[in-house]
């Protein structure tokens, strides 16, 4: 009897192990699902949860949020973290209707030539809403494929084409079990085969992981820390969208720059808010969301 796969031992235990997520039901679009994976990107999955629900309630559909100012998107988004998705998502919806008549395209390469939608999120969206076979490869799945396959204890920090070419050689020829197969190893990652703590006593491919076998040897050099929030300019830019977000009425330079003791700083983050396309001055001393009212005339 042929011994089974590695794909196949990760999918057994993901049919019967996998997280309820909402995202993963029967019936779910592919805008729900493009949706979900730009939340996703570095933020944890119960944070994700009640914004996604949120957002889909309001614009179910792209050609819905296309619709909308870049300011109802920003407002929208919340606390859920690095804004700039909220615009490339409306953007990627525009493209959409543009494009594909409002529809997300099922085609890698159009995937890839949304706005905002890059190597991971295409090929996620290609698996995940499509059913096509794609290596998804983001830190949990490299996390997995390094330990498992080449015995090395974690992944470099981004992804590379030789991750894209070892993923794709452990998925199985038939696009359906090749998707399944791709949301398996991402899972197994997310839960199981952790960076700091792998729960090996739960892993279905413990019996064949290489690290494992060869004792699970720690990083050669210095792990990484998570980044830092506090005091830097990420936290200032949020304490400014958050009064930006709260305003009905442009807000004056001279409020803006009480949210921060650091002036430097303040303008810093402002500046960095209005090139990121979040903000946009209205005058000389105030400033809103972008697209947070009628069009500002150009002198």
């Amino acid at each position: 009897m042929t011994e089974p796969t590695f794909a196949t031992l990760v999918s057994r235990w993901y049919t019967h192990h996998a997280r309820d997520l909402p995202w993963r039901h029967p019936g779910v679009g592919a805008w729900a699902i493009l949706v979900s994976e730009v939340m996703l990107q570095q933020t944890p999955v119960a944070r994700v949860i009640p914004a996604w629900t949120a957002w889909l309630s309001r614009w179910p559909t792209a050609a819905d949020l296309a619709a909308e100012p870049p300011a109802k998107a920003i407002r929208m988004w919340g606390r859920l973290g690095y804004p700039r998705r909220a615009v490339r998502l409306r953007e990627c919806a525009v493209a959409m209707v543009e494009r594909h008549g409002g529809q997300v395209p099922d085609r890698l390469e159009q995937l890839l030539a949304l706005p905002g939608v890059g190597t991971y999120t295409a090929r996620a969206v290609a698996a995940f809403a499509y059913g096509q076979r794609h290596p998804v490869v983001d830190t949990n799945v490299r996390r997995v494929i390094c330990r498992a396959v080449a015995g090395e204890p974690d992944a470099g920090p981004a992804t590379r084409p030789a991750d894209l070419a070892a993923t794709e050689e452990l998925l199985p020829t038939e696009p359906a079990a090749a998707a399944l197969a791709s949301a398996a190893f991402m899972e197994l990652g997310a839960v199981v085969c952790t960076a700091r703590s792998p729960r090996c006593g739960s892993c279905p491919v413990t019996s064949i992981c290489a690290w494992r076998a060869s004792g699970q040897p720690a990083p050669a050099g210095p792990t990484r820390r998570p980044q830092r929030y506090a005091g830097t300019d990420r936290q200032v830019r949020g304490l400014l969208l958050g009064v930006l977000r709260e305003a009905t009425a442009p807000v004056s330079r001279h409020r803006l720059d009480q949210v921060w003791t650091d002036n430097v700083q303040c303008v810093r983050a402002l500046t960095g808010l209005v090139k990121d396309g979040l903000v946009e001055q209205v005058d000389e001393t105030s400033f809103r969301l972008a697209g947070d009212g009628p069009p500002i005339l150009v002198p």
